[in-house]
């Protein structure tokens, strides 16, 4: 099976002969999540193929983003491919620092990959990432333990019903927390969530003249209500998790609830990784009825920093990584549950991956997600977990350091709100806004 795959990417992939010959080697920076972990079992099937070895740096989140961004503005060289995401691709492709993805072979098929990730990974209509896998965030959530607590989950459920069903299924004696959210700092991390379901309440990071508006009441209700949630049916220093620390309580059989990216249905769902995977629920993720949900949308993918040495086989290896032969390869191996998510349309056209129990909420989530009207009110930034302008990261990495100190009771709502407004309104003015 494995040599069928092999055979059908090289006749995929666009490769100079001379590539082969010299025993090429690409270094790659990547996010320790899932999906990245297994496509590093499979290089070697690339590397069959095209004779390119691969090397690999795997990160955590925050600590990617950071490494990701200094190569890149320092001109360092230190990689041929970065994952990175919908906030930095548009921002960089337009500074110059990422080679253009045109010129991609037909059997590629650049017009699959879904419009909503295409669309955040281009600018001005040059795609600059290809998206290895898409995502939208959701609720997973114990349907046993829902059924116990004499609830029912709505499809489309308010923070009121979550903040219920979380004390109703909170066992403290029995180590099981009502509900799981980030709360780690960094922009990308606790940051991304608490910006996403603050859209929920009515808040903004900006008004319509770039001021900030951490002064405003709808922040100060989305943290207290957040806090307050936590504190009551959230597990112990909830303050330094973030995406991997969730999932692992979640698998656990800790988190009766967890709202996060819609990419860990399948990790959650693999009864070789997960004690509760015979009872998981999906929802969409929460609101308080202002007309918009806590959603957000992301792609990890995979781009080319300007100036490498190696940028054909850099391309063949985004080719590969991102097409729909490695998802059959997969799929083949591991079953449809298991392929990367959320970046092709075909993939959700496919009879075998319907059948997938969260393949239709991780779709409606996506397609859902607005981020040109990411609030209730006008913005002049473009991004629901995020605003697309280059001071974001920066700024919010701070910000995301005061409210992370308010979740492990180091100081409270209203000081880091204060500290959230003064320290973002003079960057911004710094930055000539």
């Amino acid at each position: 099976m494995y040599l069928k795959h092999a055979l059908r990417a090289a006749t995929a992939l666009t490769f100079v002969a001379t590539a082969a010959a010299h025993a090429q080697s690409i270094t790659i920076a990547t996010v320790n999540n899932g999906d990245m972990i297994r496509m590093q079992g499979y290089t070697d099937k690339f590397t069959e193929a095209t004779g390119v070895e691969v090397e690999w740096v795997t990160l955590e989140e925050n600590v990617l983003r950071q490494r990701v961004t200094t190569d890149i503005t320092t001109k360092g060289g230190q990689f041929d491919i970065m994952t990175i995401g919908m906030y930095e691709t548009p921002i960089w492709g337009a500074n110059g620092w990422l080679v253009p993805l045109d010129g991609l072979s037909e059997d590629y098929d650049v017009g699959d990959i879904l419009p909503a990730m295409s669309g955040g990974l281009s600018h001005e209509g040059t795609l600059y990432a290809a998206p290895f896998y898409g995502e939208s965030s959701m609720i997973m959530y114990r349907t046993d333990l829902m059924e116990k607590a004499g609830m029912e989950m709505p499809e489309a459920p308010s923070w009121q019903f979550i903040k219920e069903a979380a004390a109703a299924m909170t066992d403290r004696d029995a180590d099981i927390n009502g509900i799981c959210l980030r709360g780690k700092a960094g922009w990308g991390e606790g940051g991304a969530f608490i910006t996403a379901m603050s859209n929920s309440f009515g808040a903004r990071w900006f008004d319509e003249d770039w001021k900030p508006q951490f002064d405003q009441p709808e922040w100060a209700d989305t943290l207290n209500f957040y806090v307050e949630m936590m504190s009551e049916s959230g597990p112990a220093g909830y303050a330094t998790n973030g995406f991997n620390e969730n999932l692992s309580l979640f698998q656990q059989g800790k988190c009766g609830m967890w709202i996060d990216a819609t990419v860990a249905a399948s990790f959650v769902t693999n009864p070789t990784d997960s004690t509760v995977a015979d009872s998981v629920g999906f929802a969409l993720a929460p609101d308080t009825g202002l007309g918009k949900r806590s959603n957000w949308l992301w792609a990890w993918a995979l781009a080319i920093p300007a100036g490498t040495q190696q940028e054909d086989a850099a391309k063949q290896f985004i080719e590969w990584a991102t097409s729909k032969d490695y998802i059959e390869l997969v799929a083949e191996n591991e079953g449809w549950a298991n392929v990367p998510p959320g970046a092709r349309t075909s993939l959700y056209e496919n009879p075998e991956y319907q059948k997938v129990p969260f393949a239709k909420m991780t779709l409606d989530s996506i397609l859902s997600a607005d981020p040109n009207n990411p609030t209730v009110k006008p913005v002049p930034y473009v991004g629901i977990q995020f605003a697309a302008i280059p001071e974001f990261a920066g700024i919010a990495t701070q910000v995301s350091q005061e409210f992370s100190a308010v979740y492990a009771g180091q100081q409270t709502v209203e000081e880091a709100l204060a500290k959230a407004q003064a320290f973002t309104a003079e960057e911004m003015e710094a930055a000539g806004y």
